[in-house]
């Protein structure tokens, strides 16, 4: 706990204390122990952060959720994260059940309950006292925005969920709660986070161990204008409810408007090159990071998704996330043109567009997603063309099956050379304020359109979107109407947030998906004589069902607890 958090098992944890199901006779402490001394509480606290997802985000063979989307293909076939696109999961065979949230919930209830009655009168007399009593105020309130989040995760997944967030359950309580409407679960969660924003510091830097990655104001705010958005949008909100919109847009405004005890704003968007766009740092300082997870030294995320040469024979089975050229269409020339490839090679309006040079001159935010043709890489160059050294022929070759290398959350300094090895610290990025504009610009668009303000949103939801755009190196966005700024927004969701676990979660919330998630491309590269032809290759072809749109109920969990039912729609 000393300057950071550091979400790992903790020493009470590694000794098989279950602080779930808190067994006094088969651990070496009772709960009174737990909570009889400072350090203890604090890791009581540590467990409730444990269970938040980072980035195996979904925890489907070490795959980002993304390859469950159209921005990226899983190269494993057999990896449980392809049930979600050959429609091969059910009630029986799940993935992602996340159904762990619920302990989080029920660590969260035990800790709110017991943190109660604590006394730690024993410190009075250590110089820190004032300091504990400080942290400890603010620990219900942690505790209450990590529940609120968990919440959300599970809303997220299945609609309607049981909410036993009143008191720790018995087992035979547990088997007997009944479902929440989603609406009723996204209020409990916006009124919980308002309560609690009304407690929880700015920043933790100035206090006490000067701990962060802890939840702050700023985020409990955060997550509510996100389980409002989730609520006003299409998947939620089939009767276009304009005031679901206009309460989600209102959420992110507070964020916005955010001010220090200074008077200064306490989140803004930081330059394009910083590494809030490649989260695979360490601690990111600056302004615009809400919330992150940082994890200690490793480099095996990098072993599964370096280039294969760069591993040193380290990676011997298929793995990794490979961008779709899907997604690289969506993402412009540094212009503001559209660019697609289609059966007969590059199409593009941009006067300053080079076919023999597809990749340069692109958004800025395309280089830091994607590995692609032609890009350095480790004093190297990238060539994925027919037998070039980034060149995979089949699956089994262990390189990119689409043509295309993820650059997000690589930290490129990472090596696998035999007794040089060198690792590197990761941060998750789970909450930014760039997340908060577009937010703002989707929710205002739907209530007064592009340009329209009122008394409560001075700030047009074209001047929030071009924030992010501008912030990029990006021209602002020009087209009228409400629709086409709709999907403009949409486009700015999936460019800026790419590989940060969004785009699986978009299309579901916008109900697109039917359209998006039918098949996935790449791109083939031939090389003849130093002039390279690019052509559009068929990666995979789909299966999308609508009952996709919300997880099944996991079916044990239906035979534990009937009254979980009914099934969710067309599981």
């Amino acid at each position: 706990m000393k300057k950071i958090i550091y979400i790992l098992s903790t020493v009470l944890l590694a000794a098989g204390c279950h602080f779930l199901d808190f067994d006094e006779t088969s651990s070496l402490y009772d709960r009174d122990d737990m909570y009889s001394t400072y350090s203890n509480i604090q890791k009581m606290l540590t467990n409730i952060y444990g269970y938040m997802p980072y980035k195996e985000i979904a925890d489907v063979s070490s795959a980002l959720r993304d390859c469950g989307s159209d921005d990226a293909e899983y190269a494993d076939p057999d990896a449980s994260v392809q049930l979600f696109t050959n429609g091969n999961w059910s009630a029986v065979q799940t993935v992602d059940t996340k159904w762990t949230f619920y302990n989080a919930i029920r660590s969260s209830n035990e800790f709110l309950e017991s943190i109660k009655t604590v006394d730690i009168s024993r410190y009075r007399y250590d110089a820190k006292y004032p300091q504990y009593l400080e942290h400890l105020a603010l620990y219900p309130y942690e505790a209450r925005t990590l529940r609120a989040f968990y919440l959300f995760e599970l809303a997220r997944r299945y609609g309607d969920i049981a909410m036993p967030v009143d008191r720790m359950l018995s087992v035979e309580e547990a088997n007997t709660i009944g479902k929440t409407p989603f609406d009723d679960v996204i209020t409990y969660i916006a009124e919980e986070c308002d309560t609690c924003a009304k407690y929880l510091p700015d920043s933790y830097i100035d206090m006490l161990d000067a701990e962060y990655g802890r939840v702050t104001r700023g985020f409990a705010l955060a997550l509510k204008t996100k389980a409002l958005l989730y609520a006003a949008s299409p998947l939620h909100n089939s009767d276009a409810d304009a005031e679901k919109w206009r309460k989600a847009g209102l959420a992110a405004k507070s964020v916005i408007e955010l001010k220090d005890k200074n008077g200064l704003s306490v989140y803004g968007l930081e330059p394009g090159e910083k590494a809030n766009y490649q989260p695979a740092a360490a601690y990111q300082a600056g302004s615009e990071v809400i919330l992150q997870i940082m994890r200690s030294e490793s480099n095996s995320f990098e072993m599964y998704n370096f280039p294969v040469r760069f591993t040193m024979g380290r990676r011997s089975s298929m793995a990794g996330t490979y961008p779709t050229q899907n997604l690289v269409d969506a993402f412009q020339t540094a212009a503001g043109y559209d660019v697609t490839l289609e059966a007969d090679g590059w199409h593009c309006a941009d006067p300053a567009f080079d076919a023999t040079k597809p990749y340069s001159g692109r958004d800025p935010r395309f280089e830091r997603a994607i590995l692609a043709d032609g890009m350095p890489f480790k004093g190297s160059t990238i060539d994925v063309s027919v037998g070039g050294l980034d060149y995979s022929a089949t699956r089994q070759d262990l390189g990119t099956v689409t043509g295309y290398y993820l650059r997000r959350y690589i930290i490129e300094s990472c090596d696998f050379t035999p007794e040089a090895e060198v690792s590197g610290k990761h941060s998750w990025i789970i909450s930014r304020y760039a997340e908060i504009l577009l937010s703002y610009a989707e929710a205002v668009n739907e209530v007064l359109g592009p340009d329209g303000t009122d008394a409560d949103f001075t700030l047009s939801a074209r001047a929030a979107l071009n924030q992010v755009r501008a912030n990029a190196g990006m021209p602002n966005v020009t087209v009228a109407g409400k629709d086409e700024f709709r999907k403009a927004v949409q486009r700015e969701w999936r460019v800026e947030f790419a590989f940060e676990d969004h785009r699986f979660w978009d299309v579901r919330r916008w109900k697109i998906a039917a359209d998006t998630q039918k098949s996935v491309s790449g791109v083939e590269i031939t090389n003849a004589g130093g002039t390279k032809t690019y052509t559009r290759k068929l990666v995979e072809n789909r299966t999308w069902d609508n009952k996709m749109y919300l997880y099944p109920i996991p079916q044990s969990e239906l035979f534990c607890n009937p009254n979980l039912g009914p099934q969710n729609p067309g599981w």
